[in-house]
């Protein structure tokens, strides 16, 4: 059979550095770091004390604070950027039928902070087993895009993906197969997280991942500098309406960039660390080029994965230049991660706008943060330092790599 191509025809972003899309952009092209002291929670014993935290959001302005009360930050992260793409699609104005649109979304963790809090209040209490009768349904990772479904009646495909800090690009990736494959016409796809507590920022830190840079936390994610220390924990969510492009031609839709292919691999090597080699970095590009039907010269941009960890920066690296050969010298790369901080389950979605965007405009965001190159990595590489570049960005790469070593990529390119 012949496969339906795909497009993006909405967008929306809540993140540390903008809470919109257009806000989220303007901030990476600013170099703006989110990078901030901790206020969700007394972070004062912890190791690290800082991280990129939204701001300036009234969540009731968005939803009611009746329902507000039975969901986690994850899922209201999640719904007010849904609705952002959702109503830049303008697909509610459509005559679609609302069983041709699906929900799919990804969380690596869901509701970790309702989940502590009511562990902390159980101990508190005593053992007593007073919990609250929303525990489950606040807690459970799917439930966001569940939350989209019921508020916007789509009946579509809907469930979640969990594949830790590429589980909304595995969001998206299944989203482009189900519509290639005529399941659905229309596609919200999306991630949301939101870790930012006792139990997150403990975590992180009992692994030594975090950057503990308490002095200075707006130059404390620095991906590829040679003082790099552990990645930043970040919020947020982002969100893409994706549909075939037959059906948005027909609908006379806004059409951003076309969603070419997406690739999949496993590192199958440790729980954390990547491979050393790159070996499942590298399988995923080719991947994902192969499922795009296109060659390495055809790409202009790769965003990274690029936490800021001193293993992690080396082996992307490696394998970007496994990959592309004498190319990769002619990619720009960049880790917006710089300025977002890692978003984790909502990583993915988030970069993949990026990558989107960058198709787009015809620009490229920095790595900011650097001070000191690394040895260890080859300093002919273009890595977009401090400064956005402009540039002609025919298609556009974004890699996620979450822990288990569950490797996801997806590709963008210049609608023809």
């Amino acid at each position: 059979m012949e496969l339906k191509r795909v497009v993006v025809t909405g967008i929306g972003a809540l993140t540390p550095i903008g809470n919109t899309a257009k806000e989220f952009w303007d901030g990476l092209l600013q170099g703006k770091s989110g990078a901030a002291p901790i206020t969700h929670f007394d972070s004062s014993k912890f190791k690290t004390q800082f991280a990129c935290e939204i701001k300036n959001l009234n969540v009731e302005d968005f939803i009611d604070r009746k329902e507000m009360r039975r969901m986690d930050r994850c899922t209201h992260l999640g719904l007010i950027a849904a609705d952002e793409a959702i109503q830049d699609s303008g697909i509610e104005q459509t005559e679609t039928s609302k069983d041709r649109i699906g929900v799919i979304w990804g969380s690596g963790i869901g509701g970790i902070d309702t989940f502590f809090e009511e562990a902390t209040n159980f101990v508190e209490g005593e053992g007593n087993p007073r919990f609250n009768p929303f525990f489950i349904p606040k807690m459970i990772a799917d439930i966001c895009g569940g939350h989209v479904s019921m508020k916007y009646g789509f009946r579509g495909p809907n469930y979640t993906t969990v594949s830790a800090c590429a589980s909304s690009t595995n969001a998206i990736i299944d989203a482009l197969m189900l519509l290639r494959l005529g399941k659905a016409d229309v596609i919200v796809c999306g991630g949301s997280e939101a870790a930012i507590g006792p139990g997150g920022i403990g975590g992180f830190n009992a692994m030594h991942a975090l950057s503990t840079r308490n002095d200075d936390p707006k130059t404390a994610s620095r991906p590829f500098d040679k003082d790099r220390d552990g990645f930043v924990m970040g919020e947020g969510a982002a969100c893409m309406v994706l549909e075939s492009y037959e059906h948005a031609v027909a609908r006379g839709a806004k059409i951003y960039a076309e969603l070419a292919g997406g690739g999949l691999s496993a590192d199958a090597h440790h729980l954390t660390a990547p491979h050393p080699e790159g070996l499942g970095a590298l399988n995923v590009m080719r991947n994902c080029l192969e499922d795009a039907g296109l060659q390495p010269e055809d790409v202009d941009y790769v965003n990274v994965h690029g936490t800021s960890t001193p293993l992690g920066d080396i082996a992307e690296t490696k394998a970007i230049q496994g990959v592309f050969g004498d190319h990769a010298y002619q990619l720009n790369i960049s880790s917006t991660k710089s300025m977002t901080g890692h978003l984790l389950g909502a990583a993915g979605a988030a970069e993949a706008l990026v990558a989107c965007l960058s198709v787009v405009h015809d620009i490229i965001p920095p790595t900011i943060n650097h001070f000191s190159d690394d040895p260890e990595l080859d300093s002919k590489l273009n890595f977009t330092f401090n400064t956005p570049q402009k540039r002609t960005v025919r298609a556009a790469l974004s890699n996620t790599f979450g822990f288990g070593g569950h490797n996801a990529s997806v590709l963008f390119k210049k609608v023809d």
